[in-house]
């Protein structure tokens, strides 16, 4: 039996024998272990000496990990289903079957530490820089994109007790609301870094606790909430420059600045007397007097509507190393990029978490993250093998990919095979481009008709149905007839 992306796998599967071995590899992320053996570390998953993930259960540590990824991979799956794999599993292969409750396997996710799914969204971070293209704009320094989402989680009392639904909503007729600001990586689209919050926290103050995530050399490529004066001056001191769109707040004149081009040149920016609410006093006390920036403007042209003038403010001051036209072709990639979040929402299934409790919501969160990067790391392999475009790789089509070509590679009998399938699956990914779309007009409407169903305005065991639902619905907009 061959478990070359989780060696220490191999033990605790030779109970139950070759066959159940290979039948489990197509229930776990165990289907692609060839080749993807160095995106999660042992070690990460290896069971502990002592505590909660210390005794040899039928959902160990790893086994809970891989399932737990396995339901983000396919969206909408169940905890039932999870166990009814094992339980097939082991039936066929005459071993001892498992209680038919799903009450281990969430028993299992319960003893799953935070701090483990951190690690593995950590390294799998790591995995995916390295096979993207080693030289990119700005000097090939490393850039870092920051942005801020929601989603929603289940209608729990303690899920509404640590994340309350907008207070525009009655009690009992919405959902909690999970803030989140993510860190990504700009090369490779993966996930650096996550940290949540509710909707009464600032995204600002959630990215102020991100700070300790870069490096030296870095470059922050921000919106206009990054575009202030405390975070400029703060990463700045950390050697960590910054690329955002001008804070609304700030007017630019640039008669009283020191020219560098057109629309372009230096400003010196001092620090106001009202101290941050984001900063402690000593924070805020440490950052200088003043601070040199460089303002860029330029007109962003959008075929068939009027240009849109944007202003942005870096800390990259020198005009030779930094040219203007780098600076703005890279704050445009910015918009491409936060199609990650489409991405991990929309296809992947995030925009409504399951989980009934904080704790598990916050875990279910990084899970989704987990598989997003395993997923960014194959695209990034597959573009850098073939030069591909990796911008114009399609998310979707390689989640699909996945799901198929990982039951054959599990089947395959050879190395050699396995080897064959794991070419023709890269090539399919480069080959599934998404055609250029520029100047496409996008809408954002809905074609699919609404259904005549009356909005829920009251708790459910408080609310009367009214008959003749189509004719007295409430929550229908002005114009519902003309469009039908």
């Amino acid at each position: 039996m061959q478990t070359p992306y989780l060696p220490a796998f191999r033990s605790r599967l030779a109970a139950l024998g070759r066959r159940t071995a290979r039948r489990l590899r197509q229930a776990t992320l165990c289907q692609l272990q060839e080749q993807l053996r160095n995106l999660i570390p042992v070690h990460l998953l290896s069971s502990t000496d002592e505590g909660p993930n210390s005794r040899d259960r039928c959902f160990n540590l790893r086994l809970t990990v891989e399932c737990f990824l396995w339901q983000m991979l396919k969206p909408k799956t169940s905890c039932r289903e999870v166990v009814r794999q094992v339980q097939a599993l082991l039936r066929l292969n005459d071993r001892a079957p498992i209680d038919e409750s799903d009450s281990a396997y969430v028993q299992a996710r319960l003893r799953l530490p935070k701090e483990t799914l951190e690690a593995v969204l950590h390294a799998t971070a790591q995995a995916a820089a390295p096979r993207t293209a080693p030289k990119g704009p700005l000097q090939g320094r490393p850039i870092k994109v920051v942005d801020g989402s929601t989603t929603q989680l289940a209608d729990t009392a303690p899920n509404q007790k640590s994340y309350p639904q907008p207070s525009q909503q009655k009690k009992g007729c919405g959902f909690p609301v999970m803030k989140m600001v993510v860190l990504f990586c700009l090369s490779c689209g993966a996930i650096l870094n996550v940290m949540t919050g509710n909707l009464h926290q600032h995204e600002l103050r959630l990215f102020h606790l991100l700070w300790d995530a870069f490096q030296k050399g870095d470059i922050l490529l921000g919106d206009r909430g990054c575009g202030e004066f405390g975070t400029l001056a703060g990463l700045c001191a950390r050697g960590v420059d910054v690329v955002a769109r001008l804070h609304g707040g700030r007017k630019v004149d640039f008669r009283t600045a020191q020219r560098l081009g057109k629309n372009d040149g230096l400003f010196v920016w001092k620090k106001g007397s009202n101290q941050s609410s984001v900063f402690s006093p000593e924070q805020w006390a440490l950052l200088p007097m003043e601070l040199t920036v460089r303002i860029v403007r330029f007109t962003a042209e959008i075929r068939g509507f009027r240009g849109r003038r944007v202003t942005l403010v870096t800390t990259l001051l020198d005009p030779q190393l930094y040219p203007a036209q780098e600076l703005i072709a890279l704050y445009k990639r910015r918009w491409r990029l936060e199609l990650c979040l489409r991405d991990l929402k929309t296809t992947l299934g995030m925009e409504q978490l399951r989980c009934k409790s904080p704790e598990m919501a916050e875990k279910e969160l990084l899970a989704y993250l987990i598989a997003h990067n395993l997923i960014r790391c194959v695209m990034a392999e597959a573009a850098a093998i073939y030069e591909a475009d990796l911008e114009r790789m399609s998310f979707k089509g390689t989640v699909d990919a996945v799901r198929q070509y990982s039951a054959a590679i599990a089947q395959a009998r050879s190395r050699k095979m396995r080897r064959q399938l794991w070419e023709d699956f890269l090539i399919n990914l480069v080959q599934d481009l998404v055609p250029e779309r520029l100047g496409r007009r996008e809408p954002r409407a809905v074609k699919r008709r609404p259904k005549p169903y009356p909005l829920l305005n009251k708790p459910r065991k408080s609310f009367v149905e009214i008959s003749h639902r189509s004719r007295y619905w409430k929550g229908r907009p002005r114009n519902y007839r003309g469009l039908n």
